[in-house]
C-alpha cells in the first residue's frame, strides 16, 4: 500500500530521521514505538502529508489512491466545546464540505452510521463533556472516518485512558482492520503494544527492528531503541518489559 524509501528529515539541525526504509501492508495494523524525539511525530506528519522528507520518498501502490484519516492525541481541552458527538464527528467531512456552510442528509446519515458502527450511536446529542475517555476517543475515530480513508493514523490512541479502555479501543482497531482500514498508530506503552499488535517498528531517528514483538523486542533492541537497561522476560508466548534490577543501592 505504502513504501517509504530511504526518507530522512530534518528541521534544519541535526536529522530527527535517517533513512527509514518500511512497507505499510494494506489491512494490517503498525505500531510505531520509541521515545519522546525519536521522531514518530514526524514520520506521521510526512505520513499525512503536512511534511515532505528532506530525502527519500513515500510510494503508493500502483493503482491506488491514498485518504487518510488522522486522529490526534486526546486534547481535554478539545472536550469542553458546547457540541454534540454528532456534530463532532459531522466535522470530519469539512473538507468536502468546503463548498457550503453546512452538512448535507447524507453526511448526516453517514455520521449516524458510523456511530452505530463504533457502538455509540445512542449518545448522537451527548456533549463532549459528558463522555467517558474511551467514548471520546470512539468520537475522534469517527471523525476521521468521515472523510472516507483507508488509512488510519493514530497518535498515540491509548494515552491517558484505563486498562480496561484499552482492551476496547484495541478491539476496535482489529474490527477496523477486518473492515479493510490499515492503521498506523504510535504508542509508548510498550507491553500494550507487545502483546497486542502483529508488527511493530522501533523508533529512535532510525529504524532499530521492525517485525512482530516477540521476535524484535529483545534487551538488546530495547536497549538501542530507549538508551536504557530494560529486561525482556517472556509470558504466555509473549514479550514483557521490565525495569532492569540491576545492583541494589547499598
Amino acid at each position: 500500500m505504502i513504501e517509504i524509501r530511504h526518507v530522512d528529515y530534518t528541521y534544519g539541525g541535526p536529522k530527527i530521521l535517517k533513512n527509514i526504509n518500511a512497507v505499510i501492508e494494506e489491512g494490517e495494523v503498525l505500531g510505531i514505538i520509541g521515545p519522546s524525539g525519536a521522531g514518530k511525530t514526524t514520520l506521521l506528519r510526512i505520513l499525512l502529508g503536512q511534511l515532505t522528507p528532506t530525502a527519500g520518498s513515500i510510494h503508493i501502490g500502483s493503482g491506488q489512491q491514498l485518504a487518510v484519516g488522522y486522529v490526534p492525541q486526546i486534547d481535554a481541552g478539545e472536550r469542553t466545546f458546547p457540541i454534540t458527538v454528532e456534530e463532532t464527528v459531522m466535522l470530519g467531512a469539512t473538507a468536502m464540505s468546503a463548498r457550503r456552510p453546512w452538512f448535507d442528509r447524507g453526511e448526516k446519515r453517514r455520521a449516524r452510521s458510523i456511530l452505530e458502527r463504533l457502538g455509540i450511536g445512542d449518545l448522537n446529542e451527548t456533549r463532549l463533556s459528558e463522555l467517558s475517555g474511551g467514548q471520546f476517543q470512539r468520537v475522534l475515530i469517527g471523525r476521521a472516518l468521515m472523510s472516507q480513508p483507508n488509512l488510519l493514523v493514530l497518535d498515540e490512541p491509548t494515552s491517558g485512558i484505563d486498562l480496561q479502555t484499552r482492551n476496547q479501543v484495541l478491539e476496535l482497531i482489529e474490527d477496523l482492520r477486518r473492515d479493510g482500514y490499515s492503521v498506523v498508530l504510535t504508542t509508548h506503552d510498550l507491553n500494550w503494544v507487545a502483546a497486542h499488535l502483529p508488527r511493530i517498528i522501533c523508533l529512535n531517528r532510525e529504524v532499530i527492528a521492525d517485525g512482530a514483538p516477540l521476535d524484535v523486542l529483545t534487551r538488546e533492541v530495547v536497549k538501542a531503541t530507549y538508551n536504557a537497561d530494560m529486561d525482556v522476560l517472556i509470558h504466555n508466548g509473549r514479550p514483557v518489559i521490565v525495569d532492569s534490577a540491576g545492583e541494589v543501592p547499598k
